[in-house]
């Protein structure tokens, strides 16, 4: 039996022990992972939801790891992680039982004992300025972390079943760069992260996030085992969340915390301090200088130069100072050496960032963008990070990227460009577990005025009404911005009075900005009748099978914001070099993100429903093939009356 064969049958096997049969689907992507481990090449696979693609993975993935080492499986989301973790392995043991995993995050996600150990831990926490109205819930928080502390056993933050602030867990968590050594670290044989790592320098398969790929890649840090072979899930999302990891960004009140800290530790603090007054003074002249809100910096003025010159200049200072005392005060490790470490850490940190910015490189796009009470923030990120992953992620390794919806426009070339992945590297899609067609439809309003600034018009709100009405209920309504979010919360409320008044529709949820929304999923998946309504975090990664959710409706084609500094510069490049910007990039970025909306809608065999486009652009334009070519191939149609019958009768047939 060569090595495909016996993956079918591992594969076929479990699935049979689960009460189930393997999908053609499952199987071929299998194959087509075991294939590029056996030739050590890469293969980007679609696997559509209902394929079981976790599995098909994983069976080749235990295979290798008993011939050639650990395989890293690297998810986007903690949904999946988690999925794995509890779900998904457990399966594979259940037939192959000397199979060993781990999970491995970075080390903030991890609750530092020394920090809990500080003198007046807990009042540092409670000592946050909040304002009164948010202190109590603050001191909650802290007092519920240090509860917690007492009997977890992984100190991993997403095994506390509840909501901590990131400044409250801020204060009892280190970054990397922070630590102080698990060897100089009175805590270092009981540390959660060092144990973490361990666990997972012994296992066969370890679960892992993208950041921490790119820490490991991009920035040099091994922060991961050696692997035979690596595993990219979501990978849709790999090169914003790679983007993301690497991004640094300079802030008055970042530099500020850090002078303040370094007057306490050291006796260099003043030529920091003076450098964030000028640097204040620039940062904010030349948001003054604009009506925006953000803006791409590509040229600086002489006072931000000599600003950023003198920061870059004082945290270099303060590196050296600090290490020098370290070095000099080995008795204190227990007490200031770990907090030393800290403020080196953040001073590194913005020394590069400093350095980088004032490189101006054109391999990096710089901007401005105000936020809040932070004030103005000065961002750096890579233009492409291709080929970043092309010198560091692929090669010594076979490598497996895979997601739902990976291929933008019916096409895999994007998502190969953004990668820096050769143009012949194998793709293959292996279709849906879903008959698509049987299931659902897609309902495109031709007829609504296509959306402006303000968001959707008031006809395609009377549309989203009347879709809402047949289904009754159980929608998922996904708009493009907040401002979209409250005005479609607000008409629907005065619309639908007369049936929220008799329970034929509702209650409406609506999402917040800030708040979590798996209470919010949970109750929607609970109340058949109710409508959520909400924006990010809903369009991908939430899973609400069943007859609480037959209608997904989309208020626009979700384009990148003309004014994101990182995707208008992408875009730019690629119209030098002689392509199609707004293809390649803002038409390939909304087309997957539409693809997971649409997604939403058909989890499971027996689901049925509509996905409602409101954007009459999606049948209108000349781009419209293409993005309906991203998406489930659900039953097309402009036909509104069709619809809104089907709905009804669907709400009928699942009444009775």
């Amino acid at each position: 039996m060569d090595q495909t064969q016996g993956t079918e049958a591992d594969l076929t096997s479990i699935v049979e022990a689960m009460g189930g049969r393997s999908r053609p689907g499952q199987v071929a992507m299998a194959e087509a992972v075991q294939t590029a481990f056996t030739s050590g090449s890469h293969v980007v696979i679609q696997a559509g939801t209902g394929t079981g693609k976790s599995l098909a993975y994983l069976v080749p993935a235990a295979r290798m790891a008993r011939e050639k080492g650990p395989v890293v499986v690297a998810t986007a989301t903690l949904a999946l992680q988690r999925q794995l973790i509890e779900r998904e392995l457990p399966r594979l043991a259940s037939v192959d039982p000397d199979v060993t995993w781990a999970v491995l995050k970075g080390r903030q996600n991890y609750l530092c004992r020394q920090r809990m150990g500080e003198a007046d831990g807990q009042e540092s926490l409670l000592s946050i300025d909040t304002g009164p109205r948010q202190r109590g819930t603050l001191e909650e928080q802290a007092i519920l972390v240090h509860e917690w502390a007492q009997q977890t056993e992984t100190g991993d933050r997403d095994d506390l079943d509840a909501e901590i602030d990131s400044r409250v867990w801020r204060a009892v968590s280190v970054s990397a760069a922070e630590c102080v050594g698990e060897s100089r670290c009175p805590y270092g044989d009981e540390c959660f992260s060092g144990l973490a790592r361990a666990r997972a320098m012994e296992a066969d398969i370890v679960v892992t996030n993208h950041a921490m790929l790119a820490i490991d890649a991009i920035e040099g840090v091994p922060v991961l085992p050696e692997r035979s072979a690596l595993i990219i899930d979501e990978a849709h999302e790999l090169v914003d969340r790679i983007t993301s990891a690497v991004t640094g960004e300079l802030s008055v009140s970042g530099l500020e915390r850090l002078a303040g800290d370094a007057a306490r530790l050291s006796d260099d603090e003043g030529s920091l301090a003076d450098a964030v007054d000028d640097f204040a003074i620039a940062l904010q002249e030349l948001a003054d200088s604009s009506s925006q809100q953000t803006a791409r910096i590509t040229s600086w003025s002489q006072p931000m130069v000599l600003a950023l010159t003198r920061v870059r200049d004082s945290t270099r200072a303060l590196v050296s100072s600090l290490s020098s005392a370290m070095s000099d005060s080995r008795e204190n490790e227990q007490s200031d050496g770990a907090a030393m470490q800290r403020v080196r850490a953040a001073a590194e940190e913005m020394f590069a960032v400093a350095g980088r910015l004032l490189a101006l490189s054109s391999a990096d796009v710089v901007w401005w963008s105000t936020e809040g009470g932070r004030g103005p923030v000065v961002r750096i990120a890579p233009l492409s990070v291709g080929d970043a992953l092309a010198e560091s992620l692929f090669p010594g390794q076979p490598v497996v990227l895979t997601s739902a919806t990976i291929k933008a426009g019916g096409s895999f070339e994007p998502v190969l460009a953004s990668l820096g992945l050769p143009e012949d590297t194998a793709c293959v899609d292996v279709g849906s577990g879903f008959d698509y067609a049987r299931q659902g439809i897609l309902y495109v309003a031709r007829h609504v005025p296509p959306p402006d600034r303000d968001g959707a018009s008031m006809e395609a709100l009377d549309e989203l009404a009347a879709l809402v009405e047949a289904a009754g209920g159980r929608t998922l309504a996904l708009f493009s911005s907040w401002n979209g979010v409250e005005r479609a919360a607000d008409y629907l409320r005065v619309r639908l009075a007369p049936a929220l008044e008799q329970g034929l529709v509702g209650p409406i949820l609506v999402q917040r900005k800030g708040e979590s929304v798996a209470p919010l999923v949970q109750r929607f998946a609970e109340e058949p009748a109710s409508v959520l309504v909400g924006t990010v975090a809903l369009w991908q990664g939430i899973d609400v099978p069943g007859e609480s959710l037959v209608l997904v409706t989309i208020d626009r084609i979700p384009f990148p914001r003309p004014d994101d500094p990182i995707v208008s510069a992408r875009q730019a490049a690629v119209d030098a070099a002689g392509g199609s910007g707004f293809r390649q990039v803002a038409l390939a970025r909304a087309a997957l993100l539409l693809a997971q909306g649409a997604g939403r809608l058909i989890r499971s065999e027996t689901d049925r429903g509509v996905v409602a486009v409101l954007d009459s652009r999606m049948a209108t334009s000349g781009y419209g093939s293409a993005l309906r070519a991203s998406l489930p191939p659900l039953w097309f149609t402009t036909d509104g009356s069709v619809v809104q019958d089907a709905l009804a009768r669907l709400n009928s047939s699942d009444g009775d």
